[in-house]
């Protein structure tokens, strides 16, 4: 290892290259080198920062130019880089989980106020343009640390600026699958299905053929969304990706299979888990009694059935304990819900369903 403190770096940085900002950068830039040569990744991180700092107040005094987003988008992406080393460090010494990141994304913010601000510039010379990577590394950040709900002014940004309407389609196609794919993602945990799943496809579809990687991580999220609006992916593209895991979960939801469902949920949890997708599987469960209860009222041609019906198939694929009761209050919650169109007899234990369209598709309400 090796000292640059002691080199008086400086001044020979300044007799070099004159003119501040950039002889402060570099100093900052040698800082951080040596720190990571030295494993010292706090340190690192810190001078990473100064130099992201130094650069936003350099850049912004840069009217109508836009030269320095090259330099822009490596020093940022190298300091997301560390902050995820130097947090990993922070929590072995006992600080909170995310705190580098969170300083992270405070720099980044002050980039993106920079580049945002400037929707006067024309086209050509606007820093609008480094704006999708800085909020990608947003992206980045906010999800590392479980706080979606600071994405929504990203994406308005983005999608609802009338400032960046002009460009929103004229990012890099491999800009524009990275924010769609986190755009997709939050849609989905907040249960907007359509939204996630005209992203995820957006993203799928665009990603790069060679990336097989990115492009499983994708179906990762885009199998469930598809699946809760009732589309089923071929067994062809599971093997493909190599996501066997949703195959006995495409089974047991298209067949109705609540047993099936349960057993594959509890088999694979720790993949569902470490994927994030766990409790969105769980919400397919409703989906997979709606599908038993729609053959139930196939078979029996009728458009008045008895609970007991109900009750007799779900105890007849291993859900023993569930009574009568339950039953009818499994069947409300589908009413309420949309999944059936119907009502409930109490008086006769009958449920009633609707004469046209009792089980709507899908996609139409959810």
């Amino acid at each position: 290892s090796f000292d640059l403190g002691s080199c008086h770096i400086s001044s020979g940085i300044n007799a070099e290259y004159g003119d501040p900002p950039f002889d402060q950068m570099l100093t900052e830039h040698f800082q951080c080198t040596n720190a990571l040569l030295n494993g010292e990744f706090l340190t690192a991180f810190h001078h990473q920062c100064n130099i992201v700092q130094v650069f936003a107040k350099m850049f912004k005094t840069q009217k109508e130019d836009n030269w320095g987003l090259p330099m822009m988008y490596t020093i940022i992406k190298d300091m997301y880089s560390l902050a995820l080393k130097a947090d990993n460090v922070a929590v072995a010494n006992g600080e909170m989980a995310g705190s580098k990141i969170d300083a992270c994304a405070d720099m980044l913010m002050t980039v993106f106020r920079v580049c945002a601000s400037d929707s006067r510039t024309s086209l050509e010379f606007t820093k609008r343009w480094g704006l999708m990577t800085i909020i990608n590394l947003l992206f980045k950040c906010y999800f590392k640390t479980n706080k979606l709900h600071l994405c929504k002014p990203l994406i308005l940004a983005i999608e609802s600026n009338v400032a960046n309407r002009d460009i929103k389609d004229e990012y890099t196609i491999s800009e524009r699958v990275t924010f769609n794919y986190f755009v997709g993602m939050k849609y989905m945990f907040e249960n907007e299905f359509k939204g996630a799943e005209k992203c995820l496809s957006f993203a799928f579809e665009n990603c790069h053929k060679d990336c097989l990687n990115n492009k499983k991580k994708i179906l990762t999220y885009l199998i469930p969304v598809k699946i809760t609006l009732g589309f089923m992916p071929k067994a062809m593209i599971l093997n493909k990706y190599n996501l066997v895991e949703f195959m006995d979960v495409i089974e047991a939801v298209k067949t109705g299979n609540i047993k099936l469902l349960n057993d594959t949920i509890e088999k694979n949890a720790s993949f569902f888990i470490r994927a994030g997708i766990y409790l969105i599987l769980e919400k397919l469960k409703v989906i997979t009694l709606r599908n038993l209860f729609k053959k139930i009222y196939l078979i029996s041609g009728s458009f008045q059935m008895d609970i007991s019906r109900f009750q007799a198939a779900l105890n007849w694929l291993g859900l023993e304990d569930v009574d009568a009761d339950e039953t009818e209050c499994i069947l409300a919650n589908m009413i309420n819900d949309g999944y059936i169109k119907g009502y409930l007899s109490e008086q006769h234990k009958k449920i009633v369903v609707s004469k046209v369209n009792a089980f709507p598709t899908l996609n139409t309400f959810l």
